[in-house]
């Protein structure tokens, strides 16, 4: 029988998950077919026992369902623990749905993937942000083995609270951060400053951004981020969140296939649907 997954999300037009699925289930010889499905808040629980009875197979999760899900599901991976919010469900054979969030380990995989001559346990990383992206990045750097990270956010008590229970990360203020940019080696943009539905502008200004540091930014949709484009005009090396988010999408993909799909094509097959 012919398997079928999908994401859910309010909005959800703009997700590229269905063609990159879509394409990995082809490259791998898979019978299956992955949908998008436009789901409000009112009806997020009902959409969650009709995916279960109608035989969905693990479904995606965006905004703004990505913590609201929880109570609906019967299990948490530690990743949706630690992060509050989840963006996978893979259903067991029994029937039993199990959250995870890939978003951290994806980043830091599509880290390694763009960078791989580089030894980032040693380096100085500041996160901008200290949302629930913030959180499992930070979690998934430091069990990569990262002992310096800085987390500079708006209001420096939401970041203080997301370094206590993180060793040898430190809380500032977006304007410390600001003040003290060439100190760090490799910055991390995870708001949602710049993004094609969200804020426009900068999170920080990068006045004294050192040529060579990395910089890069999770969203995906616009390419480059006018943060990005202004780090590049300084010298930096950039990562857009492309490398993420196909990073992400792949460690779905192999949750629920337990197959590795090829994400340095599938990163060409988005950036050429974006313009890129």
């Amino acid at each position: 029988m012919k398997k079928w997954y999908a994401v859910i999300g309010d909005p959800i037009e703009q997700s590229k998950s269905p063609i990159m699925h879509d394409k990995w289930f082809v490259e791998n010889e898979i019978d299956a077919t992955y949908i998008p499905l436009h789901v409000r808040s009112c009806n997020l629980g009902d959409t969650v026992e009709n995916l279960r009875n109608l035989g969905c197979s693990g479904w995606n999760v965006t905004i703004p369902h990505k913590s609201a899900i929880i109570p609906y599901l019967d299990a948490l991976e530690p990743s949706a623990t630690i992060m509050n919010a989840v963006n996978t469900v893979r259903v067991k054979e029994d029937g039993t749905l199990i959250g995870a969030n890939t978003d951290g380990e994806g980043f830091v995989n599509a880290l390694t993937e763009v960078f791989n001559d580089i030894e980032f346990k040693a380096k100085k990383i500041l996160v901008i942000g200290a949302g629930g992206a913030a959180r499992g990045i930070v979690y998934a750097l430091r069990n990569a083995g990262n002992e310096s990270i800085t987390v500079a956010n708006r209001t420096k008590h939401k970041a203080q609270r997301l370094v206590e229970t993180v060793d040898n990360a430190t809380a500032i203020s977006l304007h410390e951060a600001q003040s003290n940019l060439t100190k760090y080696e490799v910055i991390i943009q995870t708001t949602d400053v710049g993004m094609m539905h969200g804020q426009a502008g900068m999170p920080i200004e990068l006045d004294q951004l050192v040529a060579g540091t990395i910089v890069c930014d999770i969203i995906y949709n616009p390419l480059e981020t006018e943060f990005l484009k202004e780090a590049k005009r300084k010298g930096a090396l950039t990562m857009s969140g492309v490398d993420m988010f196909v990073h992400q999408g792949a460690l779905s993909f192999f949750k629920w296939t337990s197959i590795s799909p090829n994400t340095v094509t599938m990163k060409k097959t988005i950036r050429s649907l974006l313009g890129g």
